[in-house]
């Protein structure tokens, strides 16, 4: 199946709130509680089983764990309908992020309401906040994509961190994440999709 890219998004818009709870800790977690006192947040939608997620997720980790002391949060949420796909449960949510060491809450969208309040389309698929919380990079981490020989770098999304973090515009150029389509559950408003 070819890849699905991130839906274009007006960049200023606001974040939609949400609260949603982290399988591994048994939290819930809200929106507000990780923007507090931050100067960046990213909002990052994953899968535990998409083959691109799956090659920059370590990368990710990284670049959360270098950029905390600069005042950015990451968090991931799982959308993924795990009637579509089995591992995309809480359960297997928690168990990813304990085996991946993930430095982010890691949230289960078991009602798929916040993707659809934030139009998410792909894994990845990564919007980036200002401190204001309103949207400043909607794009891809980088050029690498699965079975290519192009090497994860997170270039991009360091690029429009680096320039949030200084204080300048939100990049001109923003291309879009690309990735394994969200798994809707049957009946969505988003139609039937199939597992891929």
């Amino acid at each position: 199946m070819p890849a699905t890219p991130s839906n274009p998004l007006d960049l200023g818009a606001p974040a939609p709130a949400f609260a949603l709870p982290e399988p591994l800790t048994g939290q819930i977690i809200e929106l507000e509680d990780v923007a507090a006192g931050a100067s960046a947040v990213l909002v990052a939608f994953l899968s535990n089983r998409c083959p691109y997620v799956l090659l920059i997720q370590d990368a990710l980790n990284t670049l959360a764990r270098e950029y905390a002391d600069r005042g950015v949060r990451v968090v991931g949420i799982n959308s993924n309908a795990q009637e579509v796909k089995a591992e995309e449960s809480a359960e297997h949510v928690a168990l990813h992020a304990r085996e991946h060491g993930f430095v982010f809450p890691y949230l289960r969208d078991e009602s798929q309401d916040v993707a659809r309040a934030y139009d998410a389309a792909c894994t990845p698929d990564l919007y980036l906040y200002d401190a204001s919380l309103r949207l400043y990079y909607h794009g891809q981490f980088d050029a690498a994509r699965p079975n290519a020989n192009t090497p994860v770098t997170g270039e991009d999304l360091r690029a429009a961190l680096d320039a949030l973090l200084a204080g300048e515009p939100a990049p001109a150029r923003q291309i879009p994440s690309v990735g394994c389509n969200i798994k809707w559950r049957e009946g969505d408003a988003h139609g039937v999709l199939q597992a891929a």
